[in-house]
């Protein structure tokens, strides 16, 4: 397969190899979104997944933060799917790639805040990596959680270890502090996880953490870039940049600031998290993909059918 995600439909969502689908976001130049939610909240709208919901209003991939593998649990789902069904299901029901957050908690850290437990279904670990990828997830994203502990340190242990249990994308890095006192990304943990082996690099969009901005991420980008001259697919890496520290609950316009920021600064893919009670906000869902792509593209995405 040699799509542009631009031009996936939900068949080639489901079926696509984890290189496959890493080419087919390197290709979109930029065009790239994904959207996080907490399938076991209640969700932002009754009788329909979070999933769904950003799906429908622009989501390219999904993200599942603080869900338990060992005991997964997607609210909105048909009541007669059983839990260890409920992935398979969604992904079918939005026809997008899904992926999991799985923590990388340091007891060692240094805490800037009081320490939030985790059930150990949410912690990385070779355990936690198989039942992911039992369950069909297409990556997972090694990061952290506000108060949870999540080192950079912790965080390069894990690459490795996902890159031998986990068979698809493996995306690692910080959107904020994760309570740890240390800093969140610059150009040297950069390189220390793309030594690591991730294929997706997870780094703060600008403006959304103190100290970070556009210069900061382009001069990632730019070692990227240059990274990754001559290199196969399995070897390049993409950068994403995350909106993860509540703006992606802020109005449009700052929302169009930070998006086209990070796209200028050579963000292959962005994020946009989940802090509206679990869900982002629909509207600055679609306004991030109408900035990004266009009004031509982002309607195509919303458009194609879950049958093609």
């Amino acid at each position: 397969m040699t799509k542009r995600l631009l031009d996936f439909v939900a068949s080639d969502f489901l079926s696509a190899t984890p290189m496959e689908l890493k080419q087919a976001i390197l290709a979109s130049e930029g065009r790239t979104i994904m959207a996080e939610n907490v399938p076991v909240a209640q969700p932002y709208l009754l009788g329909v997944t979070n999933a769904e919901i950003e799906r429908a209003a622009g989501a390219d991939l999904i993200l599942f933060n603080a869900l338990d593998v060992f005991d997964p649990k997607v609210v909105g789902t048909p009541d007669d799917i059983p839990p260890q069904q409920q992935v398979q299901w969604t992904k079918k029901a939005v026809g997008r790639a899904i992926g999991v957050n799985l923590e990388p908690v340091d007891l060692a850290a240094t805490m800037n805040e009081g320490r939030a437990n985790i059930s150990i279904g949410r912690i990385a670990s070779p355990k936690t990596f198989t039942s992911a990828a039992k369950l069909g997830f297409d990556f997972v994203c090694l990061t952290g959680n506000p108060g949870t502990g999540v080192s950079n340190q912790a965080i390069l242990e894990a690459i490795g270890v996902a890159k031998k249990y986990f068979p698809g994308l493996v995306m690692a890095g910080k959107m904020h502090g994760s309570g740890v006192a240390e800093e969140v990304m610059n150009l040297t943990i950069a390189q220390e996880f793309i030594n690591a082996g991730v294929d997706v690099l997870l780094v703060p969009a600008p403006y959304t953490i103190p100290h970070f901005e556009p210069q900061d991420l382009r001069q990632i980008t730019d070692y990227v870039r240059q990274y990754n001259q001559k290199l196969p697919i399995e070897k390049k890496v993409l950068v994403m940049a995350a909106n993860g520290t509540s703006q992606d609950s802020s109005d449009e316009a700052t929302i169009r600031q930070i998006g086209l920021a990070a796209k200028a600064a050579g963000a292959d893919l962005q994020h946009i998290g989940d802090s509206f009670n679990g869900v982002t906000l629909p509207q600055n869902l679609f306004t991030l993909g109408e900035v990004l792509r266009g009004v031509r593209h982002q309607l195509m995405m919303l458009a194609r059918s879950n049958i093609r």
